[in-house]
């Protein structure tokens, strides 16, 4: 299967859809890869790069289309003014497309691919769960907004993050309010923190808390029960009075921050307003607001997306291609995104993919199937199993001390499994008593009984967990010398060989316990 990777046309997109260090692993799984001369330029990536690594490169747009089984972008197609076409209809009927397609704000653009017979995967449809979070293109390029809100904030400020005490006088540290503790917004408060700045966050989902606490950020709650978590770990539509509630504070926070970096949106609805124009004539001069939320409509009144506006001396950044400011790094994560989707769609490795649909990751991304449309996809599990109710719980007769029950399957399974054992070794000692002294039995049976309690003790402990054993090991060892001691006077040599054979061993054990423990703790020094 031949994979076309094209230049991007949009305006001011700098990303390309892969990389020369990922186009390499693309070409040992089995597809040829054909590059657009100069796709990677905006990322500083050159064709002999690629060609390098094992790409094709493609002298013309139309060779690159019309060649490829596969197309892999980063924007939905559109029009191309050079070519007077549109992109979809420069792609071969039948083929293949990977890339963000916003399937829920562009239903025309889906039915266009219908109608050419392609089958679509949409970046921004990877259903958010913990198998396909190396494949999350939203998380890669929202970690990377994130970062770069800030340092387009730095940058029209105009002074430190970091409080400061000079022989000048003294610099208070900055104050940011991030709103929205998703991927952008914990990346933002991150970067904030890394800078100096006092750092405040806001959300409507309580389970973010730890998260933004751990992090050394003040998280803003309000006094409401509501929860805003909604479905894929978005937030929801809150109620009149949360809303209300949450205005007020943002309204006396404005008052006092120096920078606000908003990211609240709700998937399918334009981004709420949540930074009034009167917030921003309370702001301080000099402040700066960055609206993470531009292309959605914004988070501010104020924002006109793509541009940065002042309005009562306050900076207000509506640009909507913040990734792309990180062209290069936003290319590297992307491509990755790109090549672990086609990973789990190559089961073979033979340079062709398999469009699953009952694969529940497959199924969430493809919007187009064979020009059959199937967006939107049906709402993901979240366990394969139903939650039990509590009306089919068998009722305890009384309260007391919990204790696991077998089934009567799993205890008859046990007993046949240790029965026979059992049965040998008892008939083994039976006949061992019947022939030795009393004296050689009596030790013989410690020793036994020593054995089958360090087997079902160390032997049955997960190798995890053997190094916090340690301690206990050495503690055994330390009754061990303790009882060599005891017996190295003995006038018996075999007594004494074997006491001394016993200590030598178990100082090795001890010496070399506390060598790993201290080797882990330099670790963790380091």
């Amino acid at each position: 299967m031949k994979i076309s990777v094209l230049k991007e046309i949009h305006v001011g997109e700098k990303r390309v859809a892969t990389t020369p260090d990922v186009t390499e692993k693309l070409v040992k799984l089995g597809f040829d890869v054909i590059v657009e001369t100069g796709a990677g330029i905006g990322s500083n990536f050159s064709d002999e790069a690629y060609r390098k690594a094992g790409a094709e490169i493609a002298r013309t747009v139309e060779s690159a289309w019309q060649s490829a089984d596969l197309v892999i972008k980063v924007r939905p197609p559109e029009q191309n003014l050079a070519l007077a076409q549109h992109e979809v209809d420069l792609m071969p009927e039948g083929c293949h497309l990977i890339c963000f397609l916003w399937p829920a704000q562009n239903k025309k653009l889906l039915e266009r691919l219908a109608q050419r017979n392609i089958t679509a995967l949409s970046m921004d449809s990877i259903p958010r769960i913990s198998r396909a979070q190396k494949l999350d293109a939203l998380s890669s390029m929202a970690n990377i907004a994130g970062y770069r809100a800030v340092i387009e904030a730095s940058a029209l400020f105009g002074r430190f993050f970091a409080g400061q005490i000079t022989a000048a006088g003294k610099v208070a540290p900055a104050k940011v309010m991030v709103i929205g503790a998703g991927v952008a917004g914990l990346s933002a408060i991150a970067t904030a923190k890394s800078l100096g700045a006092i750092v405040r966050a806001f959300d409507t989902r309580p389970e973010v808390k730890e998260q933004i606490l751990s992090m050394d950020a003040e998280f803003l709650e309000l006094e409401f029960a509501e929860d805003g978590s909604g479905e894929g770990g978005y937030a929801k539509i809150m109620s009149k009075e949360f809303i209300d509630a949450e205005m007020a504070l943002f309204a006396e926070q404005a008052k006092e921050v120096d920078i606000i970096i908003t990211t609240a949106l709700i998937p399918g609805k334009p981004a709420p307003k949540l930074i009034t124009s009167a917030m921003i004539e309370s702001m301080r001069d000099g402040s700066v607001v960055v609206d993470l939320a531009a292309e959605q409509g914004g988070n501010c009144e104020l924002t006109v997306p793509g541009k940065i506006v002042n309005r009562a001396g306050v900076n207000i950044v509506g640009y909507t291609d913040l990734p792309s400011r990180l062209a290069a790094q936003s290319s590297q994560l992307y491509a990755t995104n790109i090549y672990n989707l086609l990973d789990e769609m190559s089961p073979q490795n033979d340079g062709s993919i398999v469009i699953d649909m009952e694969d529940v990751v497959v199924r969430g991304a493809t919007v187009v199937n064979s020009g059959e449309i199937t967006w939107p996809p049906p709402p993901v599990a979240v366990s394969a199993s139903s939650k039990p109710s509590f009306d089919d719980q068998p009722i305890a007769a009384e309260a007391g001390p919990s204790t696991p029950v077998k089934s009567p399957s799993k205890l008859a399974s046990v007993a046949k499994s240790s029965l026979l054992p059992m049965l040998i070794g008892g008939l083994a000692l039976f006949g061992l008593g019947l022939v030795a002294p009393p004296s050689f039995m009596a030790h013989f049976t410690v020793f036994v009984l020593s054995c089958f309690i360090g087997y079902m003790v160390i032997w049955n402990v997960s190798a995890s967990l053997h190094t916090p054993l340690m301690s206990v090991t050495n503690a055994i060892s330390s009754i061990i010398v303790l009882g060599a001691l005891t017996q190295i006077s003995s006038d018996n040599p075999t007594i004494m060989v074997l006491s001394v054979i016993a200590l030598l061993i178990t100082s090795i054990n001890i010496v070399g316990g506390f060598s790993v423990s201290q080797r882990m703790l330099q670790m963790f020094k380091g």
